[in-house]
């Protein structure tokens, strides 16, 4: 059985941030689950253009109001409390907050950790992720 809290996460290795996000990765690859699980904060007025192209992610949102934007055809959709949005077919995007986000995101494959978005707005895939420095 695998037990953790948010408050052991803030602060260690597994509290990952770039320029606009902050994720606190609960469950990563070395848990074994399969997937990976994070409680993400997206910045208020953070822009986000990101494509997956080597994971597939699923986003609840638990706080904050924001926008998701395709890149393939220019549908927007808003991001409120109780929404979910699942990246199925390696969606390019752009996620958008008017507000501070919190989301819990939930990778497949797992990420290793150490991750952060490459140019392109994506992470490397699952067997080329090293965790840096």
């Amino acid at each position: 059985m695998i037990v953790r809290t948010l408050a052991e996460v803030i602060g260690s290795e597994d509290d990952v941030s770039a320029p606009g996000w902050n994720s606190r990765r609960l469950l990563l690859a070395r848990h074994g689950m399969g997937f990976s699980m994070h409680d993400t904060v997206i910045e208020a007025g953070a822009e986000l253009v990101m494509h997956y192209r080597h994971h597939l992610e699923a986003v609840y949102c638990v706080e904050g109001e924001g926008e998701l934007v395709s890149r393939a055809t220019g549908e927007r959709w808003p991001i409120a409390p109780g929404t979910i949005y699942a990246l199925d077919e390696h969606d390019p995007h752009v996620l958008r907050a008017r507000t501070r986000l919190r989301m819990i995101c939930v990778f497949d494959p797992p990420l290793t950790g150490r991750e952060v978005h490459d140019a392109q707005g994506a992470y490397a895939p699952a067997d080329d992720a090293k965790a840096p420095g």
